[in-house]
């Protein structure tokens, strides 16, 4: 049985032993699988269909195409959005920027706390809000073509989905570098960075499913089968496994991990030699042509959330998005990179050192009482 709507395609798949398995695909192809609304809200409901119902023994999510599990939230379509709209996020519940991460949280959550096993085969292009769908899965699939990153600095954005908790989460300095940077990491670092599970070559999918669905589930090993297949075929794959990007740099990163300031942690990684290292020279580009708002955001809420569960990560992040929206460096972002595609992006601050501490301190700003946060009823885990 499938259904497709709204560029996600589910299925039902009959196992050889009777159970079924769930199988959602994400479809936005010409987007590399961009997440927009209606993918969401299509994604969050059978999803929890999915865990009422006794007959799915388990649960994978992946994209459709070579390219990209998921490039991220569809931002072109919030930024058309926002210019259309007067409202703001303390007076309506259909500001843009709000109704849109509010429902992605909620479908990053659910896949946190889900009582399933749920796989995420995550090749390609994984960024943004597609780290938010592959993080919180209980088997977390890399491949050859992995290509990850947080790349929100260069919209005028900050590490969402969840980024609060799994960047602080990291062998130390590894979060805020590649928040800073918006670098791009492959399997191995992945591996690393405890953002994926398992390593699989890109040629073993289709075996990899096939197993799937021949594996005999049952009640009380359900998590059990699953590992043991993964496990297969990542002893399988291992001689395919690119080098890392990020350990041949972890004592260094380490050191910037201790470093008091954004404005002496941004130095640290400019100065740093990167003539023989192209992957080095390549974030450090990116951090000096970032958004320098976005920068002190993310030192910022590293440092909040270093001792916040996930439920305070999530809900602090919905209020430092809907502060993005309203500031108006995430529309200049957009509109430099992926509309007008100028590459030429008017930031209101050029440097670090220009941004005053009291931005800083609006975007962490509450907008909602503690009881009133559309958040609210997340659950500590």
């Amino acid at each position: 049985m499938s259904m497709e709507t709204a560029s996600v395609i589910f299925e039902e798949l009959e196992s050889c032993h009777g159970v079924k398995i769930g199988h959602a695909k994400l479809a936005n192809g010409r987007a590399l699988n961009a997440l927009a609304l209606g993918m969401i809200d299509l994604l969050y409901a059978q999803l929890k269909k999915w865990q009422q119902d006794e007959n799915i023994a388990m649960v994978y999510i992946d994209g459709d195409g070579d390219r990209a599990f998921c490039a991220g939230g569809d931002v072109v379509s919030m930024f058309h959005t926002i210019a259309t709209t007067n409202s703001t996020p303390a007076s309506s519940d259909e500001y843009a920027l709000q109704t849109y991460f509010t429902l992605e949280y909620e479908l990053d959550y659910l896949i946190h706390n889900y009582t399933k096993p749920l796989l995420v085969w995550g090749n390609g292009i994984v960024m943004g809000g597609g780290l938010g769908l592959m993080c919180g899965a209980s088997h977390r699939i890399v491949t050859t073509s992995s290509r990850i990153a947080m790349p929100e600095i260069t919209i005028g954005l900050y590490p969402d989905v969840g980024a609060s908790f799994f960047l602080n989460h990291m062998p130390a300095g590894c979060g805020l570098f590649l928040g800073l940077t918006g670098a791009s990491i492959n399997a191995a670092d992945a591996l690393h960075t405890n953002l994926a599970d398992y390593f699989v070559s890109d040629g073993l999918k289709k075996p990899f499913f096939e197993k799937l669905l021949s594996a005999n589930w049952q009640r009380g090993s359900l998590v059990a089968t699953l590992d043991e297949i993964c496990e297969t075929f990542q002893n399988a794959s291992f001689e395919f496994l690119p080098q890392s990007h990020l350990i041949p740099h972890q004592n260094w990163l380490h050191k910037l991990a201790d470093l008091p300031s954004v404005r002496d942690t941004v130095k640290a990684i400019l100065s740093t030699p990167s003539e023989s290292d192209l992957w080095l020279s390549k974030a450090q580009k990116s951090l000096s042509h970032g958004s320098a708002v976005s920068a002190h955001i993310v030192f910022e809420q590293l440092c909040r959330a270093q001792n916040m569960s996930l439920s305070q990560c999530f809900q602090m992040e919905l209020g430092l998005s809907c502060k993005a929206g309203e500031f108006g460096e995430f529309q200049e972002g957009v509109r430099a990179l992926l509309v007008d595609k100028d590459g030429k992006p008017n930031w209101k601050y050029k440097t670090v050192e220009e941004v005053p501490e009291s931005v800083v301190e609006y975007f962490f700003e509450a907008i909602w009482p503690a009881e009133l946060h559309p958040l609210a009823h997340f659950c500590e885990v």
